[in-house]
């Protein structure tokens, strides 16, 4: 029995090893087969901890306890699947969660500020910058007020209707400008 725990603490050793050095070509090999099943719970990361932390519990309850078998089977698998929680909320979930998009959408632009890079004149469509947090987004843009608006200027985007964000200047002169 010894043998076994030894194998699953070995080869969940040897998984975890040979993930860190070739991840990605193993990753691409293996990518959808676990979409399946659809559980995050059972996830390559979360079964190799499992499998790890049953062989590693095994092989110390069988060398240092006066356990029997069955015992230390279940005792292995109750650690094992304790652990396998913990690794999930304390790593799997929260990697999930921090993965950064560069995506955003149409109902975000309100509100947000951009500077004029090409000029919009007072009835047609000029160009904004806008700046976001993965980077700076363009977009076509038209006067809400009708005036014209010069290169360089800071506007506020007021609306976005068919791919054309609607701005209007943030200061009305310099001297605003200023003030702020």
């Amino acid at each position: 029995m010894e043998a076994m725990f030894w194998s699953c603490l070995l080869g969940g050793a040897v998984f975890a090893l040979l993930s860190v050095i070739i991840g990605d070509i193993v990753g691409s090999w293996l990518d959808g087969i676990f979409d399946i099943l659809a559980l995050d719970f059972l996830k390559p990361i979360i079964m190799a901890s499992a499998v790890t932390t049953f062989g590693g519990a095994g092989v110390l309850l069988v060398r240092y306890t006066a356990l029997g078998s069955a015992a230390v089977i279940l005792i292995s698998i109750l650690i094992a699947l304790f652990m396998s929680v913990v690794i999930y909320f304390a790593y799997v979930k929260p990697m999930e969660n921090s993965e950064n998009s560069t995506g955003f959408s149409a109902t975000e632009l309100p509100g947000k500020l951009g500077e004029v890079t090409i000029p919009i004149p007072a009835s047609g469509f000029g160009e904004i910058m806008v700046n976001f947090v993965a980077g700076n987004t363009l977009h076509i843009a038209s006067s809400w007020d009708n005036t014209e608006i010069p290169v360089g200027t800071l506007v506020v985007i007021i609306d976005s209707k068919e791919g054309v964000v609607q701005v209007s200047r943030l200061y009305e002169n310099d001297q605003e400008k200023e003030m702020v």
